[in-house]
């Protein structure tokens, strides 16, 4: 038969959709909001590390409002549609951060002690073992960039509270957890283009896309 009857289409419509309305397909943000995150956590980590020292940091406060907060902001906000709670919470926060840690070092860093930045980056590891607690009902690859985050917030954390070598080793695991989130942004851009996994990424569900 060429068509189906009223209840059948209606059987198939999603809640709150039109009969006539086409079904359009999202876009996966994730690649965008992973990149966007693994770019800025390169150029900061390097300079925690002690690859660069402060003057390179104006063009990691410029990536922080633009690339990882701004665009990861807004794959956040594109997550909602998709019904991807996860992915929402995950790139709206971690977007929140950077314009949080541009704003601090622009207008306030001279002014607050060492200290209390030391339990600014305690609460965002906090943040991100909780994240990484749900991160593992999805693909291992995702769960690797919270769980290597995690640990760059402590050791960053332990670094603010005088532990000095804490900070340089911290920058090395921002590196590793930069690495990691471009190969998840790869492996959701490359696979879905290519139509197979081509960069594995340990599927045990849907990543941050929400599939």
């Amino acid at each position: 038969m060429r068509g189906c009857n009223s209840n059948d289409r209606a059987a198939k419509r999603r809640p709150g959709e039109r009969e006539d309305s086409p079904m359009i397909k999202l876009a996966n943000p994730a690649p965008l909001g992973l990149a966007g995150f693994a770019l800025t956590t390169w150029m900061l980590s390097m300079v925690n590390a002690g690859w660069y020292g402060g003057a390179a940091v104006p063009m990691v406060l410029a990536l922080a409002f633009t690339f990882g907060g701004a665009a990861q902001f807004c794959a956040g906000l594109l997550e909602l549609p998709r019904g991807n709670t996860f992915g929402f919470v995950a790139f709206c926060g971690y977007g929140a951060f950077w314009w949080s840690f541009a704003l601090f070092v622009l207008f306030f860093a001279a002014h607050v002690p060492p200290a209390f930045v030391g339990w600014y980056l305690f609460m965002w590891g906090f943040f991100t073992f909780y994240m990484w607690i749900g991160s593992l009902a999805h693909a291992r690859a995702v769960s690797f960039i919270f769980l290597a985050l995690w640990i760059t917030f402590l050791l960053l954390a332990l670094g603010a509270w005088g532990m000095g070598i804490c900070t340089k080793i911290g920058g090395y695991a921002g590196l590793v957890t930069a690495i990691i989130a471009f190969y998840v942004s790869a492996g959701e851009i490359i696979n879905e283009a290519h139509g197979r996994v081509i960069l594995p990424l340990g599927a045990r569900a849907p990543a941050l896309a929400g599939r």
